[in-house]
């Protein structure tokens, strides 16, 4: 019983990012440097959505959501990380392990289901453009968001206390610089292959009903934007789309790597290589991808600058 409560309560140790890197310092400068430009371009896209009355429209308005999903997403690993290297410690508690387990599975959930109804709004503008005020409307806007935090939710409900419940009684170092499941997984001494087939199926499911809206979505816009008739409408639309696509690709990929490829091929160097892409470099792309490929928030930017300055004077 005593060994049992040490295991369930004591102390983790994560080994961190900086480890095996020759020039540490320089790595931490350069997250530094991604988390200040992802939290402000984040806001700022959350900002110029609020102001800017050309953008109160249903894909603005999931982007805000995305944006606030993504300031919480990398607040909730980066600063942890960068104050353990700063004063030169890796312990986590058990209590702060599973706090950071659960709000990392549902904010990364919330965004995977988010990002799949997104090509619904993206669907309904390109191949339904009379009924789009009609099919958006602003109860379906919140419904979408409702239903992708309750999915992101779910997810963490249910995978944080089975994952943390499991005895362990190896090794407390988490060999990654937060508490994903995989890493802790690996230092449990019970057998977890049933758990991890479960979690397995479950992150097929979680990927494969979004793809499966996005899939659809997209076919139907493929074919609609085949059939324009018009060089600019056709332009328009491709522009419009190829930015969920990208952000998508990105998310849902590193994803799958992670979860979905068996552990027999990839090293943990290379999960937190992967982990890292997806948890620091996404949050800074999103905002970017959607905001420089996008007249109207490039356009809303340069409003709120103009307003700035002339006040200024």
């Amino acid at each position: 019983m005593e060994w049992s409560n040490y295991s369930m309560y004591a102390d983790f140790v994560l080994l961190g990012l900086f480890s095996n890197t020759r020039f540490p310092w320089l790595l931490f400068a350069l997250i530094v440097l991604v988390f200040v430009i992802s939290v402000a371009s984040n806001t700022m896209m959350i900002i110029l959505i609020h102001l800017d009355s050309r953008l109160h429209t249903p894909m603005y308005f999931l982007l805000s959501q995305l944006s606030i999903m993504d300031i919480l997403y990398i607040s909730t690993i980066v600063p942890k990380m960068l104050v353990d290297q700063m004063v030169d410690q890796r312990a986590i508690s058990f209590a702060g392990c599973t706090a950071q387990h659960f709000l990392y599975l549902t904010l990364a959930g919330a965004e995977f289901f988010l990002l799949g109804l997104m090509s619904y709004d993206r669907y309904v503008a390109i191949c339904n453009p009379l009924r789009y005020p009609v099919l958006m409307n602003r109860k379906v806007c919140l419904l979408i968001v409702v239903a992708a935090w309750l999915g992101g939710s779910i997810d963490g409900f249910l995978l944080t206390p089975v994952t943390m419940q499991f005895p362990f009684c190896a090794s407390r170092e988490i060999n990654h610089f937060f508490c994903e499941v995989p890493a802790l997984l690996k230092l449990s001494c019970m057998d977890t292959s049933a758990y991890e087939t479960a979690m397995y199926v479950c992150c097929i499911m979680m990927l494969l009903i979004p793809f499966s809206v996005i899939s659809a979505s997209y076919t139907r816009i493929l074919i609609t934007v085949y059939r324009m008739n018009e060089a600019e409408g056709r332009k328009k639309a491709v522009a419009t789309c190829s930015s969920h696509m990208v952000v998508v690709s990105l998310f849902y990929g590193a994803a799958m790597y992670t979860y979905v490829l068996p552990h027999s091929y990839h090293t943990p160097e290379q999960d937190k290589a992967v982990s890292a892409f997806y948890t620091i470099l996404t949050p800074l792309l999103n905002p970017l991808i959607y905001s420089l490929r996008n007249k109207d928030v490039t356009g809303a930017l340069q409003k709120v600058l103009g307003r700035c300055s002339s006040s200024g004077r």
